[in-house]
């Protein structure tokens, strides 16, 4: 018998249903583990055959027959290593998400998701049918059990492999990132560990998909729950961890500990993941991008350059009337301290062509939020113009209190195919943007300071329209994120008006929502696969009519 084991953990980055090219990487880090660190296995995340989440590819049963076609051609080219991969399994007319482990050709072992989530981004009941069972396999310094995600967050799938056996858990995850995640994450398995005295090696997707990023740490636990090494968040890594054999069990050898990431500067990291991600998996050359000399666009070309470079990045100004000398000179600086190409687009003919040609139907009827509207829209054709012709995806500029209560405009500024900063709350946005200047300062301090203004009308701020965005980002978490009902949230001491408006502008601006770009989730729930709400209904009218205080 062996008196130690050594186990890479491998953070890959897959791209959903590319299965020959995930099957390729994996071959390529299997051989890496193997001949370059010596492991005597590997451990990939969740369903790294077919990339996570599938979504309704599970539902076609070409993709599903694809994959396992994929799985046994690599399993055959897989020698003197163990490789532990995710990949869907069609048995008896049922799909498991299932871990399949591999030994010298062969497929030795299978191991069965048993809690499937079905909350928040997931939708795991919608595809697949829960195992029942533990998957415990031999090796030379001991036993190994296998469990997947969500089974390590339950009691049941833990004792149940410490009572078959297992010395080490190994546990391949496909878990995505929102703010403070990491630590969640580790006390569900510190707990888990202590609870059953068992280590566990927990192994994290790493990558942008859609809208949600993944951000790998993956880390292993001691059987005190003690976290003895941890990997680098938001980037593709294979480590190793070596587990001596001991009377009470296999236990790991203290190894590397890469630090926590600061708040602020893992926010920053996803969105830079997620931008770069999804642009490159989804073909495109670079991206353009509509910079005003505003804070929300400042951010988002910062993301941009950091994400794509800034050569593969366009920043495109269009001044209308109301345009004040300082956007232009503020938004030209920044592109120029990013070094990202820039040109000045004046919409002022465009609107004015627009005018003209409505002046008959517009006749008896004011100046409104309409004109506004047009400016923007002419800023939305200018942007996707370019997009068409450059091959690069025009990125929004929206953030997610604007989102929220439909401060913006619908086939306008909402007008493009990713939203960098959709999820990222107003006062979030300062405090990205201060983080980003520290690292160098590329956002003029003028930006940040000033009052945010969309510019669409002649001395036109933000807060005309909105409560300080100070209140309303802290009225937006409760209504949005934890769920509050009206009387909960005037509770928290703000005024019973300004939470009205906020919660009918939400309810009422849902139907734009639905049509705006996908962009990358950095909260607990974000507007998209989190929150679904029905575009038509009465509910909220019902609320605010039948408030006693009205």
């Amino acid at each position: 018998m062996k008196n130690s084991i050594s186990i890479a953990l491998a953070q890959h980055d897959c791209l959903v249903g590319d299965l020959q090219g995930n099957a390729e990487k994996i071959l390529q880090w299997v051989n890496q583990a193997r001949d370059e660190l010596g492991a005597d296995i590997v451990l990939f995340p969740e369903l790294n055959i077919t990339g996570y989440p599938p979504e309704d590819l599970l539902l076609r049963h070409g993709f599903i027959e694809d994959a396992r076609k994929v799985l046994d051609e690599l399993t055959g080219k897989i020698h003197g290593i163990t490789a532990i991969i995710g990949c869907p399994i069609l048995e008896n007319s049922s799909l498991y998400n299932s871990a399949v482990v591999i030994k010298d050709g062969r497929q030795i072992s299978r191991y069965d998701k048993q809690n499937l989530p079905n909350y928040s981004v997931f939708d795991e009941k919608r595809y697949f049918v829960a195992g029942d069972s533990p998957c415990i396999f031999e090796t030379e310094a001991g036993k190994i059990g296998v469990s997947i995600c969500e089974d390590v967050w339950q009691d049941g799938p833990v004792k149940q492999a410490v009572q078959a056996g297992a010395d080490l858990i190994l546990n391949l995850n496909a878990s995505p990132y929102h703010m403070d995640k990491r630590e969640e994450r580790f006390d569900a398995v510190s707990r888990q560990a202590r609870k059953n005295a068992i280590p566990i090696a927990y192994v994290n997707m790493v990558g942008g998909q859609d809208e949600l990023v993944f951000d790998g740490g993956s880390f292993v636990v001691d059987d005190h729950g003690v976290r003895t090494m941890h990997a680098p968040a938001f980037k593709e890594n294979l480590s190793t961890v070596e587990f001596i054999s001991t009377e009470g069990g296999l236990r790991p050898v203290a190894s590397k500990i890469t630090a926590d990431l600061p708040v602020n500067e893992s926010v920053y990291r996803a969105l830079v993941l997620g931008v770069r991600d999804y642009v490159a998996k989804n073909g495109f050359k670079g991206a353009v991008i509509g910079l005003s000399g505003g804070i929300d666009s400042a951010l988002t070309l910062a993301v941009a350059c950091d994400a794509l470079g800034a050569e593969n990045v366009e920043a495109v100004l269009m001044p209308s009337r109301y345009t004040q000398s300082m956007s232009i000179e503020d938004a030209i600086e920044q592109a120029e301290n990013m070094g990202a190409n820039h040109r000045i687009i004046p919409i002022e003919t465009m609107f004015t062509a627009f005018l003209d040609g409505l002046q008959e139907t517009f006749a008896s009827a004011p100046v409104d939020t309409t004109e506004e509207n047009i400016q923007a829209r002419c800023r939305g054709i200018i942007l996707m113009a370019i997009s068409n012709k450059q091959g690069r995806i025009v990125l929004t500029t929206g953030n997610k209190s604007e989102m929220a209560v439909g401060y913006a405009t619908l086939y306008g500024d909402m007008a493009g195919g990713y939203a960098v900063i959709k999820d990222v709350p107003k006062m979030l946005v300062y405090e990205l943007a201060n983080w980003r200047n520290k690292q160098q300062q590329v956002i003029p301090q003028r930006v940040i300071e000033r009052p945010p203004s969309a510019e669409l009308a002649a001395d036109q701020k933000d807060e005309d329209s909105l409560p300080p965005y100070e209140i309303l980002d802290q009225i937006l978490e409760l209504y949005i994120v934890k769920n509050f009902g009206l009387e909960e949230i005037i509770a928290n001491n703000f005024d019973r008006d300004t939470v009205r408006k906020v919660l009918r502008l939400v309810d009422l601006n849902e139907y734009k929502r639905k049509q705006a770009a996908p962009g990358v989730r950095i909260t607990e729930r974000a507007f998209g696969r989190d929150r679904r709400y029905p575009i038509t209904s009465g509910y909220m009218r019902h609320v605010l009519s039948n408030d006693p205080h009205q």
